[in-house]
């Protein structure tokens, strides 16, 4: 098989998975929460969520993304619904993206997800601690 076609096997795998209605509920959920898990949608919506931004202003607050990933991300964003791409007729185009209201609700479970995991995170950090130490002390 070519280099350009290596994920071919993952998505027919991935197809078959989701073949009964339970398995497409939750593969249709996992691939959402796949697409706005990224650190690069989630810099994104977080920008867009305080209001409209160009792609230049979205490319210097978002930090560490190219300009290819950029695109992509906001291509993908548009397409699940999450922003709206408005293009103004002016000389050169102006374009905005602006959140939508299923993406400021995302946002709000954004931020409830952040709560609990700052108010968690030296529980689970001792939980690690503990676990690491019984799997050494057993081996």
């Amino acid at each position: 098989m070519s280099q350009g076609n290596t994920d071919v096997t993952a998505e027919v795998s991935a197809l078959k998975e989701c073949e009964t209605p339970a398995a497409q509920a939750a593969c249709s959920v996992l691939e959402v929460l796949g697409r706005v898990s990224g650190k690069w949608s989630i810099g994104i919506l977080l920008v867009t969520t305080q209001g409209p931004a160009r792609f230049t202003e979205l490319e210097r607050q978002v930090k560490g993304i190219s300009r290819r990933m950029l695109t992509l991300t906001l291509r993908n964003l548009e397409r699940d619904g999450l922003l709206t791409r408005t293009v103004y007729p002016t000389v050169p185009p102006k374009v905005e993206y602006t959140a939508t209201p299923m993406a400021r609700e995302l946002y709000d479970s954004l931020v409830g997800l952040s709560g609990w995991a700052e108010r968690h995170v030296e529980a689970i950090d001792r939980a690690r601690q503990d676990y690491d130490l019984t799997a050494a002390a057993a081996s």
